[in-house]
């Protein structure tokens, strides 16, 4: 196990951070919007029966109720204790076990070696040091253990969402990164190195039908995703700004609509084997 020594301005970053995942309602974005993704990382990740797995950045448990399911002994973390609360109320419905953390990837309370399988699902890119991060999902993973990781892409629908809304929020504090680098997979082998062999990827499209309307998607950011109110919240003394970005967010929901109604979200699917 490791302790990182963190500065007054990443104490702040991280308190900032867990206050803005809890805005909104990120638990409806997960099991209305990408509730499939959670299954296509445990089974791209070999997940099952006596597999010892720490889902990172686990959200309300997208990944790791699946998982749990499989009959994995599963360990969810995540920066903001309110999506671990629903995670565990979600556990419990489904009857699967899942042992929830609060905890920070960037600096994890964990043994070296100590799971067969680590994963994150469109989690951890939203820690703002990658590079650390990426030493974490490694250091805890055994030798022959498998890493797991969803990532949005640069270019895809949510790479371009965050993009859109750029201008419009405070610039990032020195050497924060932005998060869809982890759909980029050459960041990404960067990052693990000669940790890590056999590394498989593929860039992956999930369609989503129920936002296929640009206002309704923006609306529905606007009510639930915590990034996109935070960005509002910054914008509620300017009402012009407010217009421009309702606007922008039109646009980009316009831009990536196809023909046959929805919007595909494009992102990297990565399992590597920890060497």
């Amino acid at each position: 196990m490791t302790t990182t020594s963190t500065t007054d301005t990443e104490v702040a970053l991280k308190a900032k951070h867990r206050a803005m995942w809890a805005l909104g309602d990120y638990h409806a974005v997960a099991t209305e919007l990408i509730p499939a993704l959670g299954s296509v990382l445990v089974e791209a990740t070999g997940i099952g029966p006596g597999d010892h797995v720490l889902d990172i950045a686990a959200g309300t448990g997208n990944v790791a109720i699946p998982a749990a399911a499989t009959g994995a002994q599963v360990i969810a973390t995540d920066l903001t204790p309110e999506l671990l609360d629903q995670g565990r109320a979600d556990a419990s419905a489904r009857g699967v076990q899942v042992e929830w953390q609060v905890a920070d990837v960037e600096n994890l309370p964990f043994e070296d070696g100590a799971f067969d399988a680590v994963t994150s699902c469109v989690g951890a890119m939203f820690a703002p040091n990658h590079q650390r991060t990426a030493d974490e999902l490694v250091r805890v993973c055994r030798p022959g253990g498998r890493i797991g990781l969803i990532a949005w892409t640069p270019s895809g629908f949510i790479g371009q969402m965050f993009a859109t809304m750029k201008p419009y929020v405070a610039p990032p504090p020195p050497g924060a990164q932005p998060p869809p680098l982890w759909g980029d997979l050459e960041h990404v082998r960067e990052l693990l190195g000669d940790r890590v062999s056999e590394v498989e990827a593929s860039q992956q499209l999930l369609h989503v039908d129920r936002l296929a309307d640009p206002v309704t998607f923006r609306d529905y950011f606007k009510a639930h995703y915590g990034p996109t109110i935070a960005a509002y919240h910054g914008l509620a003394d300017d009402p012009a700004r407010t217009a421009e970005l309702d606007q922008a967010l039109v646009d980009l929901g316009e831009r990536f609509r196809s023909e046959d109604g929805g919007i595909s979200w494009e992102y990297l699917l990565v399992v590597a084997t920890r060497a």
